[in-house]
Protein backbone atom coordinates (compact mmCIF):
# COMPACT_ATOMS: atom_id res chain seq x y z
CA UNK A 1 0.00 0.00 0.00
CA UNK A 2 2.98 2.35 0.84
CA UNK A 3 3.61 2.05 -2.69
CA UNK A 4 0.55 2.80 -3.88
CA UNK A 5 0.48 6.27 -1.81
CA UNK A 6 3.60 7.22 -2.68
CA UNK A 7 2.58 7.07 -6.76
CA UNK A 8 -0.65 8.92 -5.63
CA UNK A 9 1.01 11.96 -4.32
CA UNK A 10 3.80 11.63 -6.89
CA UNK A 11 0.94 11.86 -9.74
CA UNK A 12 -1.00 14.51 -7.54
CA UNK A 13 2.03 16.80 -7.47
CA UNK A 14 2.85 16.09 -11.24
CA UNK A 15 -1.01 16.77 -11.96
CA UNK A 16 -0.96 20.06 -10.32
CA UNK A 17 1.97 21.16 -11.81
CA UNK A 18 0.68 20.65 -15.22
CA UNK A 19 -2.71 21.82 -14.51
CA UNK A 20 -0.42 25.33 -13.52
CA UNK A 21 1.12 25.72 -16.72
CA UNK A 22 -2.27 24.67 -18.65
CA UNK A 23 -4.24 26.74 -17.24
CA UNK A 24 -1.98 30.15 -16.29
CA UNK A 25 0.68 32.11 -17.87
CA UNK A 26 3.11 30.48 -15.55
CA UNK A 27 6.74 29.29 -16.59
CA UNK A 28 8.16 26.29 -15.21
CA UNK A 29 10.68 28.33 -13.41
CA UNK A 30 7.13 29.97 -11.61
CA UNK A 31 6.00 26.13 -10.71
CA UNK A 32 9.21 24.75 -9.40
CA UNK A 33 9.66 28.14 -7.49
CA UNK A 34 6.23 27.59 -6.22
CA UNK A 35 6.33 24.36 -5.21
CA UNK A 36 9.54 24.85 -3.27
CA UNK A 37 7.96 27.47 -1.11
CA UNK A 38 4.66 25.64 -0.65
CA UNK A 39 7.50 22.63 0.71
CA UNK A 40 9.03 24.92 2.62
CA UNK A 41 5.42 26.33 4.23
CA UNK A 42 4.38 23.33 5.10
CA UNK A 43 7.54 22.31 6.78
CA UNK A 44 7.05 25.59 8.73
CA UNK A 45 4.01 23.81 10.04
CA UNK A 46 4.91 20.22 10.76
CA UNK A 47 2.79 19.50 7.78
CA UNK A 48 5.13 18.14 5.68
CA UNK A 49 6.42 15.83 7.73
CA UNK A 50 2.86 13.94 8.76
CA UNK A 51 2.92 13.98 4.81
CA UNK A 52 6.07 12.33 4.71
CA UNK A 53 4.52 9.74 7.26
CA UNK A 54 1.63 9.11 4.81
CA UNK A 55 3.20 8.86 2.02
CA UNK A 56 6.58 7.99 2.40
CA UNK A 57 9.00 8.00 0.03
CA UNK A 58 6.80 9.74 -2.54
CA UNK A 59 6.80 12.60 -0.54
CA UNK A 60 10.29 12.79 -0.78
CA UNK A 61 10.81 12.67 -4.18
CA UNK A 62 8.88 15.68 -5.77
CA UNK A 63 10.73 19.28 -6.06
CA UNK A 64 8.52 20.02 -2.74
CA UNK A 65 10.80 17.94 -0.96
CA UNK A 66 13.34 20.58 -1.73
CA UNK A 67 11.66 23.26 0.22
CA UNK A 68 10.84 20.95 2.90
CA UNK A 69 14.50 19.89 3.24
CA UNK A 70 16.00 23.49 3.31
CA UNK A 71 13.25 24.92 6.45
CA UNK A 72 13.88 21.49 8.22
CA UNK A 73 17.39 21.78 8.31
CA UNK A 74 17.39 25.78 9.23
CA UNK A 75 14.97 24.62 11.99
CA UNK A 76 17.03 21.50 13.67
CA UNK A 77 20.16 23.83 13.35
CA UNK A 78 18.40 26.96 14.57
CA UNK A 79 17.90 25.53 17.42
CA UNK A 80 21.27 24.48 18.51
CA UNK A 81 23.22 27.52 17.21
CA UNK A 82 21.39 30.14 17.16
CA UNK A 83 20.67 32.60 14.30
CA UNK A 84 23.90 31.48 12.62
CA UNK A 85 22.62 27.86 12.66
CA UNK A 86 19.61 29.38 10.69
CA UNK A 87 21.62 30.61 7.64
CA UNK A 88 24.43 27.47 7.85
CA UNK A 89 21.51 24.22 8.93
CA UNK A 90 19.52 25.81 5.60
CA UNK A 91 22.40 24.05 3.12
CA UNK A 92 23.25 20.79 5.65
CA UNK A 93 20.50 18.41 4.28
CA UNK A 94 20.80 19.77 0.48
CA UNK A 95 23.94 20.53 -0.12
CA UNK A 96 24.94 16.70 -1.87
CA UNK A 97 22.14 17.38 -4.44
CA UNK A 98 22.64 21.30 -4.97
CA UNK A 99 26.51 19.98 -5.87
CA UNK A 100 26.01 16.84 -7.86
CA UNK A 101 23.76 18.77 -9.74
CA UNK A 102 26.50 21.67 -10.26
CA UNK A 103 29.59 18.61 -11.43
CA UNK A 104 26.93 17.02 -13.44
CA UNK A 105 25.86 20.21 -15.37
CA UNK A 106 29.43 21.28 -15.82
CA UNK A 107 30.37 17.97 -17.70
CA UNK A 108 27.26 17.94 -19.58
CA UNK A 109 28.10 21.55 -20.47
CA UNK A 110 31.73 19.81 -21.99
CA UNK A 111 30.09 17.02 -23.94
CA UNK A 112 26.84 18.44 -25.37
CA UNK A 113 26.82 22.47 -27.48
CA UNK A 114 23.24 24.25 -26.91
CA UNK A 115 21.19 24.82 -29.62
CA UNK A 116 20.28 28.27 -30.88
Amino acid sequence: MIYFNSFVFCGFVCLIGQLILDNTKLTPGHVTTLFVILGAFLDSFGIYDLIIDIFGGGALVPITSFGHSLVHGALLSGINSGVMGLVVGMFSLTSAGIISAIIIAFFFSLIFEPKN
